[in-house]
């Protein structure tokens, strides 16, 4: 039995218990209950500790934070791919979620990055195109444009081209870093657009202060609630307050009139005229690229990803795991945990939504009776999950179904996690098999 049938079996006693349909002793179930309330409370006060010191709450953290335990191992995942120790610099990691957000047109998450691009000492010449970047990310755009939309195509050449191209080669572990990078923003992109993280007027909102607050999500996954990441900007504003003061003080001796704020006002500015000006667009190449129905394809040309001969349990986790320390670790935690969530989907459900963006994307399980799919989820259901795992754009809304609209706002979230796993799994299956190709080759 495979660890994500271990998972949806293991959730039915919790399921079922939550749900008051057995009778548990009351010493398990005041602990569960304790144990609930205690994250909860963590939860709150990580957001609350976020609000204080920023001004605002990312849209896409307070949507997660119905379910604090998910937010927490999101979190973890997203600030050691973005913040920790790795091969590639801080702003090439920016600059790739980036380019991965614009192929589903999220500004949301391009102007998030923007933002973030620069604090981490990003080239702002870099944001006015992709043909600005350096050519090793240029070169990357090929990857990231299939892998966003029709993820079966990625094969062992893609790879191969990366690695063994001189000067400007990739590096196996990079390449790895970046492979998760894109796959997380694009699945995060699913994510913002089915939840209505998008709807959010304000992305990049402005503290009390009256600065951006540049709050990152990884701060709260460090620990970190009481240093926003506009530390960068502070610094560059006291720079600048420094040597403008030697001018300002020289000329006002030669009688000039100079304004040290409006050097400062003009730098900042010009950034955030940059981030704002960040059009999606300009990140990407061949933009009439979009999924198709891989269940109209020819079987001869490209064959179902059968999971039985490659899978995350026994293959793509040992091999993520090591060519990126410990990055394994974190996906197959945020795996589990969306599985585990309470919730009043019952776990049949929510494996027929797995199975189902699984199918959409080409993979197969050969232990699993697809005509459950049918049974559990309605029509419009499957239009709204389809629409969000495997075109989710600006232009193309997807809503949700009538049907359920009835559910808790939760429940909606627990949805829209689902699906943006499911589609996160499927993508790293795919690079990681070409990788693996590549490296048996």
């Amino acid at each position: 039995m495979s660890k994500l049938q271990n998972i949806f079996n293991g959730s039915i006693l919790q399921q079922s218990c939550l749900n008051g349909r057995h009778t548990i002793p009351s010493l398990g179930l005041t602990k569960r209950v304790m144990k609930v309330n205690a994250e909860k409370e963590r939860a709150s006060l990580r957001l609350v500790a976020v609000l204080a010191n920023t001004g605002c709450v990312d849209a896409v953290c307070q949507q997660m934070a119905s379910y604090p335990q998910y937010l927490e191992s999101f979190l973890h995942l997203q600030h050691y791919i973005l913040q920790m120790d790795g091969p590639l610099p801080l702003p090439y990691r920016h600059y790739i979620a980036i380019m991965a957000a614009a192929r589903h047109h999220c500004g949301y998450l391009v102007s998030l990055h923007s933002a973030q691009f620069l604090k981490s000492g990003g080239d702002p010449q870099w944001l006015k195109g992709l043909e600005d970047a350096p050519l090793r990310l240029r070169h990357l755009d090929q990857l990231n444009k299939v892998l966003a939309h029709q993820p079966w195509l990625t094969a062992h050449s893609h790879i191969q081209a990366l690695l063994k191209m001189g000067e400007q080669c990739w590096s196996l572990a990079e390449l790895v870093q970046a492979v998760v990078l894109l796959a997380h923003c694009h699945s995060l992109a699913s994510f913002v657009f089915g939840s209505g993280a998008d709807s959010d007027p304000a992305p990049l909102p402005r503290a009390p202060n009256g600065t951006p607050p540049g709050y990152s999500l990884s701060d709260a996954a460090n620990g970190n609630l009481t240093a926003p990441l506009e530390h960068g900007t502070r610094r560059r504003r006291q720079s600048l307050s420094s040597s403008s003061e030697g001018v300002c003080l020289k000329d006002l001796r030669e009688g000039g009139l100079v304004n040290t704020k409006t050097v400062q006002q003009t730098e900042l500015e010009d950034e955030e005229e940059l981030i704002k000006s960040a059009d999606p667009s300009r990140f990407i190449t061949d933009p009439e690229f979009g999924y198709q129905e891989f269940a109209r394809r020819e079987e001869d040309h490209y064959q179902v990803f059968w999971v039985q001969d490659y899978s995350w349990d026994d293959h793509g986790f040992s091999l993520v795991n090591r060519l990126y320390s410990d990055i394994g670790h974190k996906l197959d935690e945020r795996f589990r945990r969306v599985m585990d969530l309470p919730s009043t989907h019952s776990p049949d459900l929510k494996r027929a939504i797995w199975n189902y963006i699984h199918c959409m994307l080409g993979i197969r399980y050969d232990d699993y009776n697809y005509g459950e799919i049918n049974k559990l989820l309605v029509k419009d259901l499957k239009l709204y999950i389809k629409s969000v795992a495997c075109y989710p754009d600006a232009t193309k809304a997807p809503r949700f179904p009538a049907s359920w609209s009835t559910l808790e706002p939760a429940e909606r979230v627990h949805v829209s996690l689902l699906v943006m796993e499911a589609r996160l799994q499927a993508e790293l299956l795919y690079a990681l098999r070409a990788i693996t190709q590549y490296m048996i080759a």
